[in-house]
């Protein structure tokens, strides 16, 4: 190493010090905060309390001596149905009649998935014509069945459209040596199974949950020809991304040493790694909600709370295994390496990487910004680790658009209520005019507009804006610096192989079934269900008490006095809890960027610079290009029409769904076939993204004669809203075409 080498490496290692000063700052304050707001709980609690009277006290005292005879039976039922459950061999949560289409374990490599159809519930019968829906569940720990949970869910609404619905299901142990890539290859076999039963609708929407949304775009761009619109939902593409102390989560595998811990528990496991301690690892990110305010709010309200607790936990307690070698491969590919986003998962057999490039169906993101297990950030920054900006997009001839929620958490993506009856139906009621969008990247948005006359369910106007890529590059606050996960990839592989070489063989050769089953049973998530079941003799009785308590109950209004107090103390020990998560998350953010930045500076790990097209796209671009002169009247319509997108920068669902009547009714682009049209379009949307004033100077080459002009204008002028209802944007592009075209503003009427 020079001498300028080495005075560059200190330089930089005393920047990163000065980074991790300022997150140690920015994470005191944080704490200081939360502290501040346990103590303005305390003091709400203190003074509720202080005045209530002592005849409220004693009302309250009996009241909650009841609730608690209530509150432990709900516990015991929990256990009890846990119990029952694990002996039914813990089948799909669905709510919905189904059948087995394909039964994965029967394939030639066979895995623990299943194809199931979803009967149509009575009355509401599904139109084998329109596009099937096949949802995809996130094996992340728990059961499967979560988006058919219940009736207000994507089963339901996609049922409710007269969509044929299927499920990808999976089964709790998975088949002695199944990988990744057999799952792939199953699923694979599911979709094309689907598009077979409905020959005569349009390919097959797939909807991926959470780790169902990585696997499935990845089964898209592996076989992207199989796949209609892909949605996916609260899924981690880019697991190095977020948010300065919001996501501390990503920090995690740089602070145990990579990929190492997963095989360990894997080893221990018999070769089976036990699903719930990822869902303990879920569990640990909001202890106040683990471990307070879950079962606070039931002992609050356990007139009316227990058959929602009881229904969501039978799903979240459905724990299920992976092999070693599938665990390993999410973590060392999704996890630490981060190589799904960057196209470097390799396939077996030669079959090259994965690139999402290859993706030419639609994809719509779904994500939440009160999401902590998969923010915005993850869900949406591998677009730009896969585009350098969005005229890449529209080269490739790729439709992206994004939805970001307010605030629902990451379950609520897939099991609230309002979010189904909102987000995803809209998703669904849009997602034909979804179709006709040019090439781009966008942000769907939705504006309440009211209640439908008819049935009284809100009503939304949908709007779709166009978006750059530096948007989600600025929005991704906490992912400038990938080196320092660079570091964090090269210190896995390293424990990874020490680990393999020096520790695995001694691990392996001590573990067996029996050890690994007891240890399962002994996990947190599993011991706090059956120690709390009626096999404990201590709580074999409540549920004798809790049926005299329910004979008897008057419960308290909740404007009494004393449940003010409760609701305030419920509050401070909440805040309490996150002051503690508050202050362990900050220092692990501190502890993080203080190693692997020093690391970083001293040039551990390579960082990648994103997106780099290679020189096959950059001639194939020059070609395209080199058409700006070239084309007819249909390509003259479709390049004036992204030009009026372009200047207007979004469009309403009622928009297009006027362009897709007017294209149904168009002799000229009704003749077109489906792959001649999206050929066009890409074409005119790169014309008009890398050279807008020449696509617009050039139109005259399209429209060689004044009759051939006029009649574009005409046909134009159907396309669009009453001149009354046009953006200015829109109209003084609309006015620089006729201008370009050499027509008066009178030309078209």
């Amino acid at each position: 190493m020079t001498e300028i080498d080495a005075t560059a490496k200190l330089a930089e290692l005393g920047r990163r010090a000065v980074r991790t000063h300022e997150v140690a700052d920015a994470a005191g304050r944080r704490v200081a905060g939360e502290t501040t707001s346990a103590l303005d709980s305390w003091n709400e609690f203190v003074t509720t309390l202080a005045g209530a009277r002592p005849m409220a006290q004693a009302e309250w005292l009996r009241d909650a001596a009841q609730r608690s005879v209530l509150f432990w039976d709900a516990l015991r039922q929990r256990g009890d149905q846990w119990l029952d459950y694990v002996a039914a061999g813990q089948p799909p949560v669905l709510i919905f009649d189904y059948e087995i289409v394909v039964d994965g374990r029967t394939l030639n490599r066979p895995v623990n998935y299943a194809l199931a159809h979803i009967k149509p519930a009575a009355g509401i019968p599904a139109d084998p014509k329109k596009r099937p829906y096949v949802i995809v569940d996130p094996r992340a720990g728990h059961g499967s069945g979560i988006g058919g949970f219940k009736d207000d869910s994507q089963v339901g609404v996609a049922l409710r459209a007269g969509h044929p619905v299927y499920f990808v299901l999976f089964f709790t142990e998975p088949v002695p040596g199944q990988t990744l890539q057999d799952v792939g290859l199953a699923e694979g076999r599911f979709i094309r199974q689907v598009a077979q039963m409905h020959p005569d609708a349009r390919k097959p929407v797939i909807v991926g949950n959470c780790q169902g949304g990585w696997a499935v775009m990845a089964l898209a761009a592996a076989d992207p020809e199989i796949t209609g619109a892909v949605v996916i939902n609260g899924a981690p593409l880019a697991y190095w991304a977020g948010a300065d102390g919001k996501n501390p989560m990503r920090y995690t595998g740089g602070l145990t040493g990579g990929s190492w811990p997963a095989q360990l528990m894997g080893d221990l496991g018999a070769g089976r790694f036990d699903g719930a301690n990822l869902v303990l690892n879920f569990e640990s990110m909001n202890p106040a909600n683990t471990w307070w305010r879950k079962y606070a709010d039931l002992f609050y309200g356990v007139d009316h709370e227990v058959p929602r607790f009881l229904g969501f936990e039978k799903w979240w307690g459905g724990f299920t295994l992976m092999n070693v070698e599938e665990m390993r491969s999410i973590v060392d590919n999704l996890f630490v390496g981060n190589k799904l986003a960057r196209g470097q998962v390799q396939l077996d057999g030669g079959g090259g990487a994965i690139d999402l490039r290859r993706i030419k169906a639609p994809i719509i993101v779904f994500c939440s910004e009160g999401d902590d297990i998969t923010p915005p950030q993850q869900a949406l920054a591998w677009i730009a680790d896969v585009y350098r900006d969005e005229r890449e997009i529209k080269a490739n001839g790729q439709t992206i658009v994004y939805l970001v929620h307010g605030d629902v958490g990451h379950l609520g993506i897939f099991v609230s209520g309002s979010v189904a009856r909102k987000e995803h139906t809209e998703i669904v009621t849009t997602l034909q005019q979804i179709e006709m969008l040019p090439p781009g990247l966008y942000e769907m948005t939705l504006a309440d507009t009211g209640n439908d006359a008819e049935t009284g369910r809100p009503t939304y106007r949908v709007e779709l804006h166009e978006r750059r890529v530096d948007d989600i590059r600025q929005d991704n606050q906490g992912g400038e610096d990938g080196s320092l996960f660079e570091a964090v990839h090269a210190i896995s592989d390293l424990n990874a192989q020490a680990y393999d070489l020096f520790v695995s063989p001694f691990v392996r050769a001590t573990a067996s079934e029996p050890r690994a089953a007891a240890m399962r049973m002994m996990n947190p998530m599993r011991a706090q269900r059956w120690s709390l079941s009626s096999k404990n003799p201590l709580l074999a009785p409540v549920g004798e008490m809790a049926a005299q308590v329910r004979g008897q109950r008057a419960p308290l209004p909740d404007d009494h006095p004393m449940r003010a107090a409760e609701r305030a103390w419920i509050s401070h020990v909440a805040h309490l809890w996150d002051v503690y998560r508050t202050a362990r998350d900050g220092a692990a953010e501190v502890a993080f960027h203080g190693l692997y930045g020093a690391l970083a500076a001293w040039g551990v790990g390579a960082r990648r610079d994103p997106s780099v097209a290679d020189e096959s796209e950059d001639a194939n671009l020059t070609a395209t290009l080199a058409q700006l002169d070239k084309g007819d009247a249909v390509d003259a319509l479709i390049r004036m029409l992204l030009l009026l997108l372009g200047a207007q920068q979004s469009v309403s669902r009622q928009a297009l769904g006027r362009i897709q009547a007017q294209v149904a009714g168009d002799p000229a682009l009704a003749a077109l076939s489906e792959v001649d049209l999206a050929g066009r379009v890409k074409t005119q949307s790169i014309l008009v993204a890398y050279e807008p004033a020449r696509a617009l100077s050039t139109l005259p080459s399209l429209l060689p004669t004044m009759d051939s002009r006029v009649s574009a204008l005409t046909r134009l002028e159907r396309y669009l809203a009453p001149p009354a209802d046009r953006l200015p944007a829109l109209t003084a592009m609309l006015r620089d075409i006729r201008d370009a075209l050499g027509l008066p503003a009178a030309a078209a009427a």
